[in-house]
């Protein structure tokens, strides 16, 4: 699993209106926290790569036990994914290769083999966002390239591409990303994991 995690002074940039600023990027460091933590507890997951460059984020999540990769320097989201993956191939060439945004402090373990379980039926799948507008999950079978289109509308963009949309009930976990106040509110009624509870103290109610 591929998790991409831009610098923690610029990460969740739209959450600093809820939450204010001294606290956004101390969030954005939990929720990846969380959302490594419960990857990592899923069953169907070999091992996660974090993609990179800040060094309070590579040593939070490499004591996880997350391998941390370098982002490339300027090439945004996807150029990180797909380095990320290639990353991954580089040591395990037969390796079925996914991604998964860092901002789901809600994830669940389960949830997520569930989507995993359905995603090996294909040679490249996705699972859009819960405002069905973007995409939190990709993956790409042994053999087929990646082809992250992540960003903005991009669950158009990854249909388009030719690949499966995963439909399945009772993932909400993974379809929940935090990039507002709302969405922090909708992920807490979820239940967050621990780290981001610990950060956000309306977590408690």
């Amino acid at each position: 699993m591929v998790v991409p995690l831009k610098p923690l002074v610029r990460a969740k940039s739209r959450l600093a209106a809820a939450v204010g600023g001294a606290l956004r990027g101390r969030l954005a460091l939990a929720f990846a926290e969380d959302t490594v933590a419960a990857v990592l507890a899923c069953a169907g997951v070999r091992d996660v790569v974090v993609v990179t460059d800040d060094p309070d984020a590579s040593a939070a999540l490499a004591a996880l036990g997350a391998r941390i990769v370098p982002d490339p320097p300027g090439g945004g989201l996807n150029a990180a994914l797909a380095h990320g993956a290639r990353a991954v191939r580089a040591r395990r060439p037969a390796a079925r290769v996914a991604a998964l945004n860092a901002d789901l402090p809600a994830l669940r373990p389960a949830e997520l083999a569930r989507v995993l379980t359905v995603a090996r039926q294909f040679p490249r799948a996705f699972l859009a966002d819960a405002a069905e507008i973007g995409t939190t999950f990709l993956s790409a079978s042994p053999g087929t390239e990646l082809e992250p289109a992540f960003g903005g509308a991009s669950r158009e963009r990854h249909f388009s591409s030719g690949a499966v949309e995963i439909r399945l009930a009772g993932v909400d976990s993974v379809r929940r990303d935090v990039d507002t106040g709302e969405d922090l509110a909708a992920a807490l009624a979820l239940g967050v994991g621990p780290r981001t509870a610990a950060r956000w103290p309306r977590a408690a109610g």
